[in-house]
């Protein structure tokens, strides 16, 4: 595949999986559609695996990748998916968008990495300046459920932070997929005990919507998304590849407006804004150390 196919298809499917999680929660159950989607995602996972014949080593520092890797994506994307059901996708891939100036903060703590650079410092303000500017709408944060929503996808993105960390600190070098794959052998059991926590609820029927948001993200976003991603990672500067977290907040926010009718604030969108700039600065930071080490 052409590198800047496979560039555009990761911008529209992490721009629409907001959506995606919040249309298959809203009409089946959130941890239904969590639990769903992780099952479909680890059959593909296992499927692409063994067609690749891609080892799934099972070896000290492999095991604890994929515990690691599991256990925050358990927790990343309960929160997640329990927040789509209280406000709007656009602010969830908005709010999700800081993951990286938090996995910044979070190795300069746990790894002694050099985070507090001039550059780096200004964007992680700036990102934290967007965020406050989207919370002096009264309205929004008055709406019910809002604080809950927003405490949890912040809960989430310190869970898929610090995994993301502890990763580093593991250093397992096995194929990404064999590690995404071990991680969804550990997620997706758990979903499945929260879903039988939750009730065990099955709907008699699902909407056609709802079905086809989970095998979308159970086949696109959760295993074609990662191999793209991989992909131009692998084939593209680091530059390039930052601009996805730029980029993707605000199509979320035009997806969510499009095809869902949701109105946001001004003050959402120059929030998104400057989380998105503040991203570019501290990206660029991290760029430029990788050209001078590289």
């Amino acid at each position: 595949m052409h590198l800047s196919v496979a560039y555009g298809v990761v911008v529209v499917i992490w721009a629409t999986t907001p959506l995606a999680i919040q249309w298959g929660a809203v009409d089946s159950g959130f941890s239904l559609a969590a639990m769903l989607r992780m099952v479909l995602a680890l059959g593909c996972a296992s499927l692409v695996l063994a067609l690749w014949r891609i080892p799934l080593a099972l070896h000290r520092r492999a095991l604890s990748s994929y515990a690691c890797a599991g256990l925050g994506l358990f927790l990343a994307m309960f929160c997640v998916y329990w927040a789509s059901t209280r406000i709007e996708s656009g602010l969830m891939s908005v709010i999700f968008g800081t993951s990286p100036l938090v996995t910044s903060l979070l190795a300069a703590w746990w790894l002694q990495e050099r985070a507090f650079t001039p550059l780096r410092l200004a964007g992680m303000l700036m990102g934290l300046a967007g965020l406050a500017l989207i919370f002096l709408d009264g309205t929004l944060v008055m709406q019910p459920g809002f604080a809950a929503g927003v405490m949890a996808l912040l809960l989430g993105v310190l869970c898929n932070s610090a995994s993301l960390v502890g990763l580093k600190v593991i250093n397992d070098d096995s194929h990404p997929l064999a590690t995404t794959t071990g991680a969804l052998l550990v997620a997706a059991p758990l979903f499945t005990l929260a879903w039988w926590l939750d009730g065990a609820l099955w709907p008699d029927s699902f909407s056609l919507r709802s079905s086809l948001s989970i095998v979308y993200l159970g086949v696109l976003g959760s295993v074609l998304g990662f191999a793209l991603y991989y992909f131009i990672v692998r084939n593209m500067e680091s530059a390039s590849v930052a601009l996805i977290l730029v980029i993707t907040p605000v199509l979320a926010l035009v997806v969510g407006r499009v095809f869902n009718a949701e109105e946001l604030p001004p003050e959402v969108w120059w929030g998104a804004i400057l989380i998105g700039l503040g991203l570019l600065l501290h990206q660029r930071q991290a760029a430029s150390v990788e050209t001078v080490t590289g």
